[in-house]
């Protein structure tokens, strides 16, 4: 049996700056595994997206037409390939969850045994980053509708990542997949069958990959963490000249002036993730996803599609919570 999988993620098309990986674990899947692979990716970087969806947008897309050497055509229709085309995929003007759900329900139907999303440009250990990303996002929508779902990550450990470390990161994934495809594994309560939901794979792009032996591989859970300020404040700096300095006056004033703060409200993206990136070893508890990474390790995270209830809280044998107000 041929397995038929739906390869998405939120790097968008090829490209050596924003998506180098998404052509090379094509190729992998399809020539070392056999795997039958659609392909359904965003028209444009859609990172830190989550498991977002387009409402009220209306989702466009087009025929995307890869070439062994990394050039590509876009066609508004299906055509027959050209010499050195790899495949006919699909690129949509939507979310990496868009892209998922699209694939599964209106492109493919009844189709696909299993969706990979990625490998992502950089890491997803740890909560604050699996809760932002678009790559788990993807595989997450895939996950409720009762889909095997695997999101993959390469980690960025250092700069420049040297194009030698793609190869055997892709293979090392093809056997990490292979692998989870046929020993999924239960939890009691999945969606599918009792199943595992979803598996997070992050692989670190170092030199070990390269050694005969290659990178141990270890089982973990998601580190739980957590992040502060994410937007800087660029309105300030422009508005500097129209402020006007606030009147010293007490609580009672009836003229307070006119606040000193900037008169236009404007924000760019732009986080300080040193410490998540590069946290103090030793408060990284052995056995997490960050944990692994930072130890040169892959790793591989089961993960449930849904909220988490502490386990020490258990609310639900229905009784009844009276509150006077």
């Amino acid at each position: 049996m041929t397995i038929t999988v739906l390869l998405t993620n939120d790097d968008g098309p090829p490209d050596p700056h924003e998506s180098p990986y998404i052509l090379g674990l094509y190729q992998q899947l399809t020539r070392d595994l056999g795997w039958n692979v659609k392909v359904v990716i965003p028209s444009a970087q859609k990172s830190w997206i989550g498991k977002a969806y387009q409402i009220k947008q209306k989702t466009r897309g087009w025929y995307y037409y890869p070439r062994h050497d990394g050039q590509s055509e876009i066609s508004e229709h299906p055509r027959q390939l050209k010499d050195g085309e790899l495949a006919e995929w699909i690129i949509l003007d939507g979310t990496p969850a868009t892209c998922a759900n699209i694939a599964l329900h209106n492109l493919y139907p009844g189709l696909i045994d299993l969706v990979i999303s990625g490998p992502n440009l950089g890491r997803n250990t740890s909560a604050a980053f699996a809760l932002s990303s678009g790559t788990i996002g993807a595989a997450l929508s895939s996950s409720l509708s009762k889909m095997r779902s695997i999101a993959v990550s390469y980690g960025t450990m250092t700069e420049p990542v040297s194009i030698d470390h793609h190869h055997p990161a892709h293979a090392l994934c093809c056997h990490i997949v292979h692998y989870l495809w046929n020993n999924w594994g239960k939890d009691g309560g999945g969606l599918r069958d009792g199943e595992i939901d979803l598996y997070s794979v992050n692989i670190p792009m170092i030199q070990g990959l390269l050694s005969e032996e290659g990178l141990d591989v270890y089982w973990t859970h998601l580190l739980k963490n957590s992040y502060g300020r994410l937007f800087k404040d660029i309105a300030h700096a422009e508005a500097a000249d129209t402020v006007t300095t606030v009147i010293a006056a007490g609580p009672d004033a009836t003229d307070k002036g006119i606040l000193d703060k900037p008169q236009n409200l404007l924000f760019k993206f732009s986080p300080d993730l040193s410490p998540i990136l590069a946290p103090d070893p030793s408060n990284i508890p052995v056995g997490s996803d960050a944990w692994a990474l930072q130890n040169g390790y892959a790793c591989i995270t089961p993960l449930c599609a849904s909220f988490a209830q502490p386990p020490a809280v258990d609310r639900t044998g229905g009784q009844i919570l009276r509150m006077k107000l």
